[in-house]
């Protein structure tokens, strides 16, 4: 269905989407492909434009579309090294379990955030997972010294 500017049933790429406006639009139309938009809206409008956007195609029916709208979250993270107050929420209210839909935009909020600007449960979030890799490194350290061990061993008694 092509209305307003942008033809939503074509093939031209949602990632040089712009308009907040016609997004509103589509939204209330219940066109397909909002969070592929909400991609470009990341990519091509300022983060207060787009931050509701993103928001709201969190909330889309269509998973594949939601997972759009979480990448959108992230790359508005590494674009602008903030994110609104409405997005680290919303990216906090998913990313409760680990194998969340949220994990890579937090993974991208962490990298690309300065820590000082953080939440405090985004803080806590990189605390966490610095912790959670340094006791993995130290487990496989060892692992591997037990292992190194156990050979060196087995070659004397031959």
């Amino acid at each position: 269905m092509a209305t307003g500017g942008w033809d939503w049933g074509g093939d031209e790429s949602p990632l040089r989407f712009d308009d907040p406006v016609e997004w509103d639009a589509a939204y209330e139309r219940g066109e397909d492909s909002l969070g592929s938009a909400a991609i470009g809206l990341a990519f091509n409008c300022s983060l207060a434009e787009a931050s509701p956007r993103i928001v709201r195609a969190m909330q889309l029916p269509d998973i594949g579309q939601r997972g759009f709208a979480f990448t959108a979250a992230g790359t508005a993270a590494r674009l602008n090294s903030e994110l609104t107050p409405e997005l680290y929420a919303a990216l906090r209210a998913e990313g409760h379990g680990r194998r969340s839909m949220a994990e890579n935009a937090i993974d991208d909020t962490l990298d690309y955030v300065p820590f000082r600007q953080l939440p405090p449960w985004f803080k806590w979030q990189m605390v966490r997972m610095t912790v959670q890799n340094k006791l993995e490194y130290w487990w496989m350290l060892t692992t591997d010294a037990v292992g190194d061990a156990r050979r060196a061993l087995r070659g004397r008694r031959s």
